[in-house]
């Protein structure tokens, strides 16, 4: 079966899963995590409303079948990717999280907004939300029409080391998994 070896390390392995499975449905028992669970389970309440906004936005990116909760399949989906996950994998999951009202372009507003949400959540940052939205558009909206598409995103991404990292550090769950690895619940 599963090797003893991961803790989360480059793959879950079937021992870790079970270990998931089980602090899930200890912090869940219904097997469905709500928006206000999701929030304490990671210490994230009490936040300002662009962090709140932001959360709001992972939880239902994580709620791939749209239901208003996060069952376990989808959990470990999310963690899979997030771990394991080739790179245009995260780039289109990165993309539909930034993509708030669901129309298939990001523009400068979502851009802006998303980041101010980041930067609350983790604190300062080498730029503002504005310096970072005008870089990105700069660097990677090649027909200037102020909305990146799947496509501009991702090859722009892609190609551009800087902003690959920036974009990848902006969504670092590291402390979330982290959270989750010791099975400790925030509370506040």
């Amino acid at each position: 079966m599963g090797s003893n070896q991961s803790v989360f390390g480059d793959k879950i392995t079937d021992q870790d899963t079970h270990q998931l499975y089980t602090k899930f449905m200890k912090e869940c028992p219904s097997g469905q995590l709500s928006l206000h669970e999701f929030k304490t389970l990671l210490g994230l309440r009490d936040l300002n409303s662009e962090a709140d906004q932001y959360v709001n936005q992972v939880f239902n990116t994580f709620d791939l079948n749209k239901d208003g909760f996060i069952d376990f399949l989808e959990f470990i989906a999310a963690i899979n990717l997030v771990l394991r996950g080739k790179i245009d994998q995260k780039l289109k999951w990165y993309f539909k999280l930034y993509d708030a009202d669901g129309n298939g372009t990001i523009d400068k507003k979502e851009l802006v907004s998303i980041f101010s949400a980041i930067q609350a959540l983790n604190g300062n940052q080498e730029l503002t939300p504005e310096e970072f939205s005008n870089m990105v558009f700069q660097k990677i909206d090649v027909n200037n029409d102020g909305e990146l598409s799947l496509d501009e995103f991702i090859n722009g991404v892609e190609s551009d080391e800087q902003l690959l990292e920036m974009i990848s550090k902006s969504f670092d769950l590291s402390n979330v998994l982290k959270v989750i690895q010791s099975g400790r619940r925030h509370s506040i």
